[in-house]
């Protein structure tokens, strides 16, 4: 039998298409499509991997095609039928893209979009606001649950109301729609179904390495600050990437959740101070790090419900250094951990509820001197030594 996999773009096929499903014995699909392009051929409705599967093995034909929405290969269901169709036997498989909602909108728009971020929202989880924070605009395919109100407010939520949007709604269709504005003007817009939106990029600082100046923070007395000698050295000790999850704990400032922020998918920062939960705020918008979520309360307590972490940092437990630590190994046993101390005692407890979880800890100490002026003369004055402690389970 030959199946081909046809790509039926946004309401038309292509020339190679439409002579295929012309010389095809039995349609399979979605009862849209098959309406649309059933050309009164023999149809049987059918959506998933597995139900295709079963309805071609039913069948007593010679060529049938399986007619998917968009484009065969952006986020289309011929990635998970392709391989159960390659292992059927007496099948010869063929498959024909189509014109996507990416190229028809931005083409609407007269635009490229080669250097846009392309992200699912259609049926499955999506974090628009850490997408937003790559640099580049993002396309995003909406469908299920996940509508384009509720990616802007997602948006708005994170303080990213501003960031101008673009909604096509039924493209490539008489009811065709393309709606420009604010991610705060559609938080609460009704869209169709077969709607995508397209955001620009979120605004952020040029990217340099890590380890900020101290002196580009908003600092108050007497909310603690993890200084920059710290933070590069805390970063490399974590080793966080481009798509981890982090928790920062005790995050005084939000020096280190900004550091993080600049270099991961998301950050959770929990302060029990709300002055300086406000104050990391400032920092936060500041530096334009949108995926920094600032979490108010005292851990462990406050961790409950997060997302499930690839590194954290703790930079204060208000002596609940133990329950921190248990937290955190529940929820992902192999987080990536970072822990500062300044006396020898918190020293101690690290390193024995590390031990106690099955990680071997890694003991640094960074004692930074900085030079001051003293008239004609520059003096080295010497900050208090401070242990990262780290550990990871092998």
């Amino acid at each position: 039998m030959k199946v081909t996999l046809i790509g039926c773009g946004c309401g038309s096929l292509t020339r190679e298409a439409a002579e295929t499903v012309a010389e095809a014995d039995l349609l399979i699909g979605a009862g849209r499509l098959l309406r649309e392009f059933g050309e009164g051929k023999p149809g049987v409705e059918a959506v998933t991997a597995d139900t295709v599967r079963d309805a071609l093995q039913k069948a007593d034909c010679e060529q049938a095609c399986v007619l998917l929405s968009g484009d065969s290969g952006f986020y289309s269901g011929a990635r998970q039928l392709a391989p159960l169709l390659e292992q059927a036997e007496n099948v010869e498989l063929r498959i024909l893209p189509g014109i996507s909602s990416l190229q028809v909108l931005a083409a609407r728009l007269k635009r490229p979009w080669q250097d846009w971020k392309l992200v699912s929202a259609h049926g499955v989880d999506c974090d628009a606001v850490a997408a937003v924070c790559g640099g580049s605009p993002v396309f995003f395919l909406t469908g299920g649950k996940i509508s384009p109100s509720q990616l802007c407010r997602d948006l708005t939520d994170a303080g990213l109301g501003f960031l101008p949007v673009t909604v096509g709604e039924n493209l490539g269709t008489e009811q065709e729609q393309i709606l420009t504005g604010t991610a705060g003007d559609f938080t609460e817009g009704s869209f169709a179904p077969l709607s995508v939106l397209l955001s620009e990029a979120a605004p952020r600082p040029a990217r340099r390495t890590p380890g900020l100046p101290d002196s580009g923070f908003l600092r108050e007395d007497r909310i603690p600050m993890t200084k920059q000698e710290m933070r590069a050295a805390a970063l490399a000790k974590l080793g966080v990437g481009p798509d981890d999850v982090c928790w920062d704990i005790g995050a005084g400032t939000g020096s280190m959740s900004v550091e993080l922020a600049l270099q991961s998918k998301a950050v959770y920062a929990v302060e029990r101070n709300e002055k300086a939960l406000r104050l990391a705020g400032e920092n936060r918008r500041k530096f334009g790090v949108w995926n920094l979520r600032l979490v108010s309360g005292e851990a462990p307590e406050a961790l409950a419900g997060l997302p499930k972490p690839d590194a954290v940092f703790v930079g204060g437990s208000g002596g609940r250094l133990r329950e921190i630590l248990q937290a955190v190994h529940l929820a992902n046993p192999l987080t990536r951990l970072c822990v500062t101390a300044i006396a020898l005692e918190s020293l101690h407890a690290a390193c024995e509820e590390l031990g106690k979880l099955g990680l071997e800890p890694e003991v640094s100490q960074i004692a930074v001197s900085r030079g001051r002026k003293a008239g004609d003369l520059t003096l080295m004055l010497a900050e208090n030594p401070v242990w990262l402690i780290s550990g990871q389970k092998k």
